[in-house]
C-alpha cells in the first residue's frame, strides 16, 4: 500500500487518510475519491490530500477484519459486520468467556497491522456485551499477513461464550448453638442473589447442625433431588480436609477435588463432588456481595464448565481481589461494560401509493407481498423490536404480515405526510432503545447485511450517531438514528422525513458505503414494479 500526500488530481481511486473540507461540506477519512470529488476539491482550492492507494496483494481493512473475526468466532460469540477496519464479537447470551490466550498472543505478535483485543479468559459477560474486537490499523493488510493469521487460528475458534445453563442449586447451611438466625438468613439471601445473577435458581435449602453426619445426609438429599451444584455454607470456616464439610463429602461417597484457593478473598473454599455433582464449601466472605474466589468457580460451573484442582491453583495470577471493584454483584450494581447498542427498527408502511394507482406494498413480488419481503429482511437483521407503521388499508397490511414478529403502530393522520408516520413509530419504541433504523417498506431489495453494516458504524460517542448508506455517491435508505435525535425527529412536520435534519447535524453523519444500489431502489410506479418483477 502506498501512503502519503498527493496532488488532488492524482488522488482518483485512492482512500482519504484525513478528512478534507470543501465548499459544500467535508469529505471524511476513509472516502474513496471519485472524479467528481476531485473537481469539487480543486474548485475549493484544495491542492493536496493525504491518501492511501492499494497495491497488488493488499487486503482492504474491512475485508481483512471480517476474515479474521469470522475465523476466531466460536459458539456464543458471532462476528459483526466490519466498519473502518474494526469487526466486533458480541456475546449472544450471558455466560462465561472462553478465550484461547496463547493463540491471541501469537496473532498479536504476527504483524503490527493486525490486532485482536478480548475480555479476560473466564470473564462473566452479559448478553450483547463486547467480548472481542479485531482492528486493522492501516487501510489494508498484506495478503500474506492475513494468510498467516488464519493459519494460526486454524479450525478452532479463539473466542467463545459458554452460556449459563439455568441450573437449580441446593444449599446446606450449618449452625452451631451460637449461630444467629439473621446469619442463616443472610447466607441464604447471598446465595440466592448470586445464583440468579448467573441465570440459575436456588432450590431446596437445608439448615442443619455443623456435624459430619448432618451435612452428609443433607448433601445426599440434595443430590437425590437433582440439585446441581450443591453449596454448603458452614457455620465455621474450613481449615483442613478432615474438617466437618470435607469429611461429610467423603462420608456421602464423594471426594474433595481441592481445598483452598490462591484467591483473596476466598482462600477457604472447598471444591468436591458426589456422584459427579459439584459440591462447594462456600467461604464466609461470600455472605458479602463483593467479588471473591468462590464467584469464579460458581460462574464456571453454572456455565457447564468443568473446574479441576489445577484450574483453581491457576487462579492465583490476578487472584488478589481486595480493593478491586470489578464485577460487583446485583446489590452493588453492575460495573460499566461495553455492550451492543439496542437498535430497533421502524418500517414505514402507511402511504397511499398514489403514483402506483393501488397499494404497492401489497403487490406480489416473487410470490410474496412487497411489504412482507421488506419486513422479513428487517427482522433478519440485528434489530428489535420492529415497529410497522400502518395508515392506508391497515387490515390488509396486517394480513400480509401475519405470523411475523412485528409490532404495529397505526397512524390515523397518515394523509398529512411522512412526518406523522415517523412520529407514530418513534412513540412506539421501548424506553431502552439506543437507536432506530428508519426503513421504507417499498424498498424490498434492502438486505439484512445492509442494516447490520449501518449498526456496525453506529457510535454516538465518536459522533457517528446518524448512519446513512451510500451507493454510487448517492445517499439512500434506511438510515440509523441515535436516541439523542428522537426529539428533533418528533418535531418534524408535513410530508418530509428525518433526512431533512442531516444538513443541520452534518457533524454527526457518517456515510456507510454499500456494495450495491439496493439502498437507492424504491418502487413507486407500475413501470418500476415491472422492472423489479
Amino acid at each position: 500500500m502506498k501512503f502519503g500526500e498527493v496532488p488532488v488530481e492524482d488522488a482518483f481511486g485512492a482512500v482519504l487518510a484525513h478528512s478534507v473540507k470543501h465548499t459544500a461540506g467535508m469529505f471524511k477519512k476513509g472516502r474513496l475519491v471519485s472524479a467528481a470529488d476531485i473537481t469539487l476539491l480543486k474548485a475549493s482550492g484544495v491542492a493536496k490530500v493525504f491518501a492511501a492507494r492499494f497495491e497488488t496483494g493488499d487486503v482492504p481493512e474491512d475485508e481483512a477484519a471480517m476474515l479474521i473475526a469470522q475465523a476466531i468466532s466460536g459458539p456464543g460469540a458471532p462476528a459483526q459486520e466490519p466498519f473502518t477496519g474494526r469487526a466486533n464479537l458480541h456475546a449472544e447470551t450471558a455466560g462465561v468467556a472462553l478465550i484461547d490466550e496463547e493463540r491471541v498472543r501469537q496473532l498479536n505478535r504476527l504483524h503490527e497491522s493486525l490486532t485482536l483485543a478480548t475480555v479476560a479468559k473466564f470473564d462473566v459477560v452479559e448478553a450483547r456485551q463486547l467480548v472481542a474486537t479485531v482492528k486493522v490499523i492501516p487501510f489494508a493488510v498484506p495478503r500474506d499477513v492475513v494468510d498467516k493469521a488464519r493459519a494460526i487460528i486454524g479450525n478452532a475458534p479463539l473466542v467463545q461464550v459458554a452460556s449459563f445453563k439455568a441450573k437449580r442449586a441446593g444449599l446446606v447451611i450449618t449452625k452451631l448453638p451460637q449461630t444467629k438466625p439473621s446469619l442463616i438468613e443472610k447466607s441464604e439471601t447471598a446465595m440466592r442473589e448470586r445464583l440468579e445473577a448467573l441465570g440459575g435458581t436456588l432450590g431446596d435449602v437445608i439448615v442443619c447442625d455443623h456435624s459430619i453426619a448432618a451435612v452428609r445426609d443433607a448433601v445426599a438429599n440434595l443430590r437425590r433431588g437433582s440439585h446441581d451444584p450443591v453449596l454448603v455454607f458452614g457455620a465455621s470456616a474450613i481449615v483442613d480436609r478432615g474438617d466437618v464439610i470435607p469429611a461429610a463429602v467423603v462420608a456421602a461417597g464423594g471426594e474433595v477435588v481441592h481445598l483452598g484457593m490462591p484467591v483473596d478473598p476466598g482462600n477457604l473454599m472447598m471444591l468436591g463432588q458426589v456422584s459427579h455433582v459439584p459440591v462447594i464449601g462456600v467461604p464466609s466472605c461470600a455472605r458479602s456481595p463483593k467479588l471473591n474466589g468462590f464467584d469464579w468457580v460458581l460462574a464456571r460451573l453454572m456455565a457447564g464448565i468443568n473446574v479441576s484442582a489445577t484450574d483453581i491453583m491457576d487462579m492465583g495470577a490476578g487472584g488478589l481481589l481486595k480493593e478491586i471493584p470489578t464485577r460487583p454483584l446485583p446489590r452493588e450494581g453492575r460495573s460499566q461494560v461495553q455492550t451492543a447498542a439496542r437498535i430497533a427498527a421502524i418500517l414505514l408502511a402507511a402511504g397511499q401509493s398514489r403514483r402506483m394507482g393501488s397499494n404497492k406494498l401489497l403487490a406480489d413480488v416473487g410470490g410474496t407481498a412487497m411489504v412482507r419481503r421488506s419486513a422479513e429482511a428487517v427482522l433478519a437483521a440485528r434489530v428489535g423490536p420492529v415497529i410497522v407503521v400502518t395508515g392506508h388499508e391497515p387490515e390488509k397490511l396486517k394480513s400480509a404480515l401475519d405470523g411475523l414478529d412485528v409490532v404495529f403502530a397505526h397512524n390515523r393522520d397518515h394523509a398529512q405526510g411522512l412526518s406523522t408516520s415517523l412520529r407514530a413509530g418513534l412513540a412506539a419504541l421501548p424506553a431502552e432503545t439506543d437507536g432506530v433504523v428508519v426503513c421504507l417498506a417499498d424498498m424490498p431489495l434492502v438486505a439484512p447485511h445492509h442494516i447490520n453494516k449501518l449498526i456496525s458504524a453506529f457510535n454516538p460517542a465518536e459522533h457517528r450517531s446518524i448512519c446513512v448508506p451510500v451507493a454510487d455517491g448517492q445517499r439512500g435508505n434506511p438510515v440509523l438514528w441515535a436516541r439523542q435525535h428522537f426529539g428533533e425527529m418528533s418535531r418534524l412536520t408535513g410530508d418530509r422525513g428525518a433526512r431533512a435534519l442531516m444538513d443541520q447535524l452534518a457533524d454527526e453523519v457518517v456515510e456507510v458505503t454499500m456494495g450495491s444500489d439496493a439502498v437507492l431502489a424504491d418502487f413507486d410506479t407500475p413501470e418500476a414494479l415491472a422492472r423489479l418483477r
